[in-house]
């Protein structure tokens, strides 16, 4: 099997945390353009997101050239395709989550695919995962939800807590499936240029049409708004998620999303820099559970051998 060369353990660990930092930024963006706006809900939500991934697809746009067809392995191609689907509906349920309930909370939420990515690798792959490591994600998602339920009674949070708690949840398990569906892609052949040059412009086909069923539009908001889309495409997305999607070729898919963790940590902290979100002691007992469960389950974690 042609898989990516296997990156040195240093390296992988401070990219991962430059992927993590990147993506953590995506709620606050997200919240500043619902503000500028003066919009929310599932529309405007649409909005956001079809508009990310289509300047980040655009911005890809030379990847294309360097996919070498003719080497890939049957079924490459749907891998990758299934994995933009997949990415489309995570951010149309993740991005409306914030329009509903607490950034930290949507965050925590949308972090607990460790469980379904655990789940499904152990199916998927056979994936094996020790005592310890398991151990660990009980602990890291006990935090997790500890930071949840902590910030129930945030000012921010919106009137309908309980939908915007469920849609971050049903987007954990949307991007838990686009992880490994981009894994698998990037397995048979597909390098990580040509991999998100696929999901990403599948991702912007589908979902650049929806906000019109909703009756909202692309156009004037004011123009804080489109740089705060820009940002989103280009830290979050090009940077945060394209670190993530390499990152699973090279160690446990299990790992990457145990990384994943620390975003409602970073995003709850930003929160309260830029918003005044200010973390109840619920919220900063989970953060510190969060952390060590992480701690524990990296310890315990054995590395997936890729050069199978």
């Amino acid at each position: 099997m042609n898989l990516p060369k296997q990156a040195p353990n240093w390296s992988i660990a401070l990219v991962l945390i430059i992927g993590v930092l990147a993506v953590s930024t995506s709620s606050i963006l997200i919240r500043l353009a619902n503000f500028s706006a003066g919009a929310g809900g599932l529309g405007f939500s649409l909005v956001l997101a079809a508009s990310r991934l289509t300047l980040s697809a655009l911005i890809l746009l030379p990847a294309w050239r360097q996919i070498q067809w003719n080497a890939l392995q049957p079924g490459t191609r749907r891998y990758a395709a299934a994995a933009g689907l997949c990415l489309a509906l995570h951010f149309a349920l993740w991005i409306t989550s914030l329009s509903y309930t607490s950034i930290a909370a949507s965050t925590a939420l949308v972090t607990t695919n460790p469980v379904w990515v655990a789940l499904l690798s152990r199916f998927w792959f056979g994936e094996k995962l020790s005592k310890m490591s398991i151990a660990g994600i009980a602990i890291a998602l006990t935090g997790g939800m500890a930071i949840a339920l902590g910030s129930a009674g945030a000012a921010n949070a919106g009137s309908s807590q309980l939908l915007g708690d469920f849609l971050a949840l049903a987007g954990s398990w949307a991007v838990s499936l686009y992880l490994l569906l981009g894994r698998e892609a990037q397995r048979r052949g597909l390098g990580i240029g040509g991999y998100i040059a696929i999901a990403y412009t599948v991702a912007a086909i589908v979902l650049l049409p929806l906000p019109f069923a909703f009756g909202t539009t692309y156009t004037n908001y004011p123009n804080i708004v489109y740089f705060y889309i820009l940002l989103t495409a280009a830290l979050p997305q090009l940077v945060g998620h394209t670190i993530l999607n390499w990152a699973v070729v090279q160690i446990s898919p299990t790992l990457v999303t145990l990384a994943i963790l620390f975003e409602p940590v970073a995003a709850s902290w930003l929160g309260y820099l830029v918003f005044g979100e200010v973390p109840a002691p619920a919220v900063l007992a989970g953060a510190a559970v969060l952390l060590l469960g992480v701690a524990t389950a990296t310890v315990g974690a054995k590395k997936i051998t890729v050069n199978s």
